[in-house]
Formats: structure tokens, sequence, C-alpha cells
């Protein structure tokens, strides 16, 4: 275990093998790059390292688990207690027949590569959703007509005491950017279900789906990927676009003129700027639509310090 500084926090926590670092900078973490430190964050060495600190750790230390920052705001005022990164050492991925069995640390575009180098389609939907495995079961993240629930045969999930639970499609509940697991479980790796077909056509449509991303959504810019969730029989873009909110801005932060369900942060932005931009978005729209919005994006931590 190693600090990268002093903490009153660190030195409540059990020992580990994997990394402790204090007072950790989190905004280059995420892909909208703002947001305050960690106040402890931890990188566990594996499942049985961060199992034995979930057993032992003090029950009044919150904990909060994140992927790759690709679908998440951190607040200003940063992220009080233990922030968990699950690094390379959570991204094996091993093939078997036509199924795989997947760390939930392995980049969801990494998976899908791997099955289609495999041979193995029904997994080309990933290649279009950032982030990781993790962070897919927990929203059944889907795109481009493809789904969590659609490829998940079962996952594996670490409870807030450190315990191992076997999950079946049943527990994990998947409905449409939604799981029933538990918030304080983390999920360790889950056995996706693929078909055999041929790795030219499985190519094809991996190329479509990057096509039709390059010519929808602000890929090269700082965002969070799809801000809100389609509420039912609506797109959220088009609701948005109808309240007259493209290219909408608050600060250094901006609705995205080539695709409005995403936000920008145009290079000044704070995570203030970010959420508050998307909180007028959701007036708008419900005073022009009757419509409420939910956040797809995950938000964490405080506005400020003083909280």
């Amino acid at each position: 275990m190693t600090a990268a500084s002093a903490s009153p926090l660190i030195d409540r926590l059990p020992p580990v093998r994997g990394r402790l670092e204090a007072n950790a900078n989190l905004a280059r973490t995420t892909w909208f790059r703002v947001g305050g430190p960690a106040e402890v964050l931890f990188r566990p060495s594996d499942a049985d390292d961060l199992a034995a600190f979930l057993a032992a750790r003090p029950r009044d230390i919150p904990v909060t688990v994140v992927g790759v920052g690709s679908n998440l705001l951190v607040r200003d005022g940063g992220v009080p207690g233990v922030v968990i990164r699950l690094g390379r050492e959570f991204a094996a991925i091993d093939i078997e027949d036509d199924r795989l069995l997947v760390g939930a640390g392995a980049l969801d575009l990494t998976v899908s590569t791997a099955a289609w180098e495999a041979g193995l389609t029904g997994l080309e939907f990933l290649s279009g959703v950032p982030g990781t495995i993790g962070g897919a079961l927990r929203m059944n993240a889907g795109a481009y007509g493809g789904e969590m629930k659609d490829i998940t045969l079962a996952a594996r999930a670490l409870d807030g005491n450190g315990v191992m639970q076997d999950l079946d499609p049943a527990a994990l509940g998947f409905a449409y950017r939604h799981s029933d697991v538990a918030a304080d479980w983390i999920f360790i790796d889950a056995l996706l279900q693929a078909s055999r077909d041929e790795a030219e056509a499985i190519a094809g449509r991996m190329a479509a789906i990057r096509t039709m991303r390059e010519d929808s959504q602000p890929l090269r810019t700082r965002t969070g990927g799809s801000t809100f969730a389609n509420p039912p029989g609506h797109k959220a873009w088009q609701l948005i676009d109808a309240a007259g909110c493209r290219g909408l801005t608050r600060g250094g932060a901006q609705v995205s003129e080539k695709h409005c369900n995403f936000l920008i942060n145009t290079g000044t932005a704070s995570a203030a700027d970010i959420e508050d931009l998307g909180e007028e978005v959701r007036r708008r729209v419900f005073d022009t639509s009757g419509v409420t919005l939910h956040w797809e994006i995950r938000r964490i931590g405080l506005r400020d310090r003083n909280e």
C-alpha cells in the first residue's frame, strides 16, 4: 500500500495491497475534465484486496465507485470518503466458445473488439457505448439496437460487506437504463453471450456504428456522453431542441450544437456550470412540453468544500 500524502482518513482505513491516494485529482480522470478531488482514492490490486477492504472499513466512511469517467460529473467540492477505481487488474477478457467472461474494468469498446476478433457477434453495440462493463451493467447501457440485458447471462458483485454475490438475469433486474442491484454493490465481472458470424460482417457493423457516432455526436470535445435518458415515448434531444436549448450556455458549459443531448465543457467550465446548465435545460423542457427529463449522467460529490 502507498499513500501519496498524509490523510487522517487514510489512517482509519484497513491495510490494503493496492494504492491509496489522499486528495486525489478526479478531474483528470473524467471526460468533462472538471470537479474536485477524492478525499481518498483506492485502486485495489484484485478482487480479494477489494473484498478485504470492504469487510474491514469503518462503516461511517462513505464509498463511491467510479469507472473511466465517461458518463460522470464530479462536483467542484470533491467526493468525501473513499472513491474506488477498478484498474487493469479488473479488465481481463476470457473467451470460450461463444461466451465471454469479462472484468468490470474492461472498456466496452475493448470487449466489442475482442468479440469481433474471435468471430463473435451480438456485442457490436458496445463499440458505441463509452465506459466500462461495470458501468454498463449498472445502468443496463445500450445503443444502436442492443443493450446489456440482451447479452448478460450472469454477473458477480461484491456487496457492501465484501461478500461475493452471484447474480442471474432476474437478480440483475434490468430495465431501461437501470438495474436492480444495490447501489453499494461493486460489479466484478460478467458472463456475456454471443454467437458466431463472419469477422468481416461484424467489422462492417462496427464501422457503421463508428460512422453514425462521428456524424451525430460531439466526440472530440470534453463531454460526458448522453446527458438525459429518453422519456417514455420521446427522444430527449428532440425535446431539448424544441425547447430552444441547442447551443445554450452557462459559464464555460454549452449544450452541443451537433447533438443537443450532450453538454460540453468548452474549456473553462466548472462542474457547477455544467450541472446548472443541465438543470436549466430540464426546466425549459418541462415548461414547453410538460415532460421531466432525468439525468443519465451520474453526478457525485459536493457542490463546494464547505458543504
